[in-house]
């Protein structure tokens, strides 16, 4: 038995607002919500907080799932080092240590030393390290003396950095920086900064500007003397320009590429670049373009596309480390620099594998590997001797034995078999249909690969069966897997997800009335357009990080950068895919919802499904302050929020715990 609520909630002033577009009328008597500091908006949210806290509050065993999420998640942790000369750089968090510190590690000695503790900070400040000097002598986090364990008075305005390396003679450093303020602004550059000056002296070297939507990435490599820069349009279809800037002959920069149709990614390795490309080559290949002769006619193809899509790769000495999807898991294959396939690297059973993602000076790669059944651990592959060794493993306290994974596919709405993951726990005394939580993400081509994660373990331990689908929009199964899911062909993955709930139910594996589904970010916008097309499949939703209003989403921040994958209703064509399933257009007065878990910025979806809902099921608004897109926040944080979501679902669906 679900928990009883009967509070009604805050109710919401409606302003009528409506407007046309592409001659049709669109509705919106919520916009006033938002502006998220005027004063209206703001008592609003107090009273939807008091709202909220009084159902979560009175949630049963609130109190045990707080101590076994404690449990779980208060365990040390141990990040991918970054090595530069001798030095080993990383985050490290121990028991009851709110955020991770920054320590180095001196070559092969044991003792570790802090040099970066944001608990000195106060409130909720994380430390990340953004570059680190070849020599190992200057940290970029804010900006860090290593040498002299003290930072440095240099920073960079708060907005988004997309690239940043130390100057070769350790006097300062180049970066590419969006300031927040201007990140819709058309003109991008690259500036060097000298350690003790104010930042508007920067020396600007290096700048585009288009009418067209582009972002501009550097890179650096020979010790800090040369430079790259990728011009990216963001444009559909998008293109790249790829820079070389050598400064230590004082030339301007060279044009390598110019308007390749597709994404470029390279990684430096000696007087070659080793890029990973979609250029001619949907599935992605690897390429070489020598610096000394970098005419298209002579770029090198080492690793060819094939029917699996490649998701990341890693240059190590003179070896390439390719990334790939088999069976909705990863897979790593060696490479050399004329092509020629040396090995696989060792993963523990089946899961996802993360590469070290920056450039490193040593002889060995660091990678993280998880699964389902398996909390994270750091290997290192060392590339004299080809093995693969343990660096640094997780103690989360659970029985790995007890998880049971299957993969089965299931028909959608077309047809079209969809692969999805059950977990599950063997041990579970519960035969028959049981609690089950769905999710899914189906966009951007992003692979959906088996990983641990504390909720999972969480719901599984209390008899949940955990169903991940690998919808349409992904790349699980390859480029063409993508574009299925893609912009005009997004409906597609709305109903994999829709077409997933019903099989469980059909099949007996989910109980009827206790089927959840969760997701954040393009999954929030997944589970707002299943909730709102099929009200009466699911019982609960958690609903993360979203965009809802597809009509107004690119207004918003930096959501422009995704016009690509979603359009934008200023395209006529765009605009009837997008209202068609649009989530907050898609509410209907007096329609049986069920109970739903939004973030804070989705104020407008909320008010408009509580004054819609006929079910007397909760709309609750989960305000957290200064939680964005991606949070890093404290431990104690994280257990409050991550407590929060399960006692949800769990009460909701009835669930003891």
């Amino acid at each position: 038995m679900s928990l009883t609520f009967s509070v009604a909630p805050p109710p919401t002033r409606i302003e009528p607002l409506s407007e046309i577009l592409h001659g049709v009328e669109i509705s919106d008597p919520y916009r006033w919500l938002e502006d998220q500091k005027s004063p209206s908006t703001r008592r609003w949210l107090k009273a939807q907080i008091a709202h909220t806290r009084a159902h979560l509050d009175a949630a049963p065993g609130r109190d045990r799932i707080r101590n076994r999420i404690r449990e779980l998640l208060d365990v040390p942790f141990v990040s991918e080092p970054w090595k530069s000369g001798e030095r080993y750089f990383f985050h490290k968090r121990s028991p009851r240590q709110e955020q991770p510190v920054i320590v180095m590690r001196e070559g092969a000695s044991p003792d570790e030393i802090v040099l970066v503790d944001p608990a000195e900070r106060g409130g909720a400040a994380v430390v990340g390290i953004l570059a680190v000097s070849v020599d190992g002598k200057y940290l970029a986090v804010e900006f860090f003396d290593v040498e002299r364990k003290q930072p440095l008075p240099d920073g960079l305005p708060n907005g988004y950095c997309l690239g940043l390396a130390f100057c070769s003679d350790g006097k300062g450093f180049h970066y590419s920086h969006v300031p927040a303020k201007e990140a819709r602004k058309a003109r991008r550059s690259v500036c060097q900064h000298t350690f003790g000056t104010n930042m508007e002296s920067d020396v600007e070297i290096f700048s585009v500007e288009s009418q067209q939507r582009l972002q501009l990435n550097m890179f650096s490599f020979s010790n800090g003397q040369q430079l790259g820069y990728i011009v990216s349009s963001l444009e559909d279809p998008p293109s790249s320009d790829l820079y070389v800037h050598d400064l230590a002959e004082n030339k301007p920069p060279r044009l390598i590429a110019k308007e390749v149709k597709g994404h470029f990614h390279p990684v430096p390795s000696g007087d070659h670049l080793i890029v990973m490309t979609d250029w001619a080559a949907p599935n992605y290949k690897i390429l070489a373009i020598d610096l000394n002769n970098p005419a298209e006619r002579n770029w090198r193809e080492l690793v060819p596309e094939s029917e699996r899509q490649i998701q990341c790769f890693a240059v190590m000495g003179e070896l390439i480390f390719v990334s790939y999807v088999l069976d909705s898991t990863s897979q790593v294959e060696i490479f050399d620099q004329s092509g020629k396939k040396r090995g696989t690297l060792h993963c523990p059973s089946k899961g996802t594998v993360q590469l070290q993602p920056w450039p490193s000076q040593s002889d060995t790669l660091f990678y993280r590997f998880s699964s389902f059944n398996h909390p994270p651990e750091i290997r290192a592959y060392h590339v004299p001797s080809g093995e693969s060794a343990l660096w640094a493993k997780s103690s989360v306290p659970f029985d790995p034995s007890s998880i049971e994974v299957s993969r089965v596919t299931y028909p959608s709405k077309d047809g079209t078999e969809v692969p999805m993951f059950l977990v599950s726990n063997r041990n579970s005394e519960r035969e028959g249909p049981r609690p089950t939580f769905l999710t899914g993400y189906g966009g951007f081509g992003a692979s959906i690969t088996p990983q641990f994660a504390v909720y999972a373990a969480f719901l599984i331990e209390h008899g949940f069966l955990l169903a991940i689908a690998n919808l349409r929009g992904g790349s699980e199964l390859g480029k063409h897997w993508h574009l299925a899911g893609k912009r005009h062909n997004r409906q597609n993955a709305f109903n994999d997800f829709i077409s997933a709930g019903e099989w469980l139910l059909a099949r007996g594996y989910a109980a009827p009335d206790q089927l959840a589904i969760g997701g954040g970010s393009n999954a929030g916008l997944l589970v707002g357009a299943a909730l709102t097309q099929r009200p009466d499949l699911f019982r609960a939703v958690l609903c993360q990080g979203p965009l809802l209003d597809m009509l107004r989403y690119h207004k918003f921040d930096q959501a422009d950068l995704w016009l690509e994958e979603y359009g934008s209703a200023e395209d006529a064509d765009d605009f009837r895919c997008l209202k068609a399933y649009s989530p907050y257009h898609q509410v209907k007065p007096g329609t049986a919802y069920p109970a739903v878990m939004l973030p804070l910025h989705a104020r407008k979806m909320a008010a408009r499904l509580q004054a819609a809902t006929s079910s007397g099921h909760p709309i609750l608004l989960d305000y957290r302050p200064n939680w964005g897109h991606t949070p890093a926040q404290p431990l104690s944080a994280r257990i409050d929020a991550l407590t929060d979501k399960l006692a949800f679902v769990c009460s909701e669906l009835g669930v003891a715990v």
